[in-house]
């Protein structure tokens, strides 16, 4: 297999985790600062919900190029499995910071963003489990499939037909060289 049609290897479990630490915690650190922003104009789960969809379109293709080592842009059915691991998480956040405002009524910027940041952690190791196993699973397998030999016409030695005698009548009805010795008393 030449270098042209050989692809590099999706990386292991360790370098995929921690590049999706690096990629999908960035643009969470991110996504945090968006939706404190958002939130001040809105409410708060629609803020999140707004982010949530603009930060998964982001990662999915990041975690596809980068993370899980497909080399290309996500497709379609990447981008809708990758929608329902991240409306999972977007149900953890909401969630966690339903739990924080029913417990303390009004609390801080900074406490809300441990919780969120939290939430969207704990998340995010479920998310990543999901995406390497089943989502971009069938990815990983990254040896490209060596491309088919082309056929060779070898020539077929032909043999010469013997020549077939003509068809007569008489063709049907064989004349054998032996006589039956009765044939001759008549």
């Amino acid at each position: 297999m030449d270098n042209a049609t050989r692809t590099p290897a999706a990386p292991g479990p360790l370098a995929s985790f921690a590049r999706f630490v690096l990629l999908g915690g960035g643009v969470g650190l991110l996504s945090s600062g968006a939706v404190a922003l958002l939130a001040g104009q809105m409410a708060w789960a629609l803020a999140n919900a707004l982010i949530t969809v603009a930060s998964t379109l982001l990662c999915t293709d990041l975690h596809a190029r980068f993370t899980f080592g497909s080399g290309g842009r996500a497709g379609w059915r990447q981008h809708w499995q990758s929608a329902g691991s991240a409306a999972a998480a977007y149900v953890v956040t909401c969630a966690a910071m339903l739990v924080l405002h029913l417990v303390q009524s009004s609390p801080g910027t900074l406490t809300e963003q441990i919780v969120y940041l939290g939430a969207s952690g704990l998340a995010g190791l479920a998310r990543f489990l999901l995406l390497r196993l089943y989502v971009f699973a069938t990815d990983r397998r990254r040896t490209a499939v060596p491309e088919p030999k082309k056929a060779t016409i070898v020539p077929v030695p032909v043999r010469a037909k013997t020549p077939q005698p003509a068809w007569t009548p008489m063709a049907r009805f064989p004349v054998t060289s032996k006589v039956p010795a009765t044939a001759g008393a008549l």
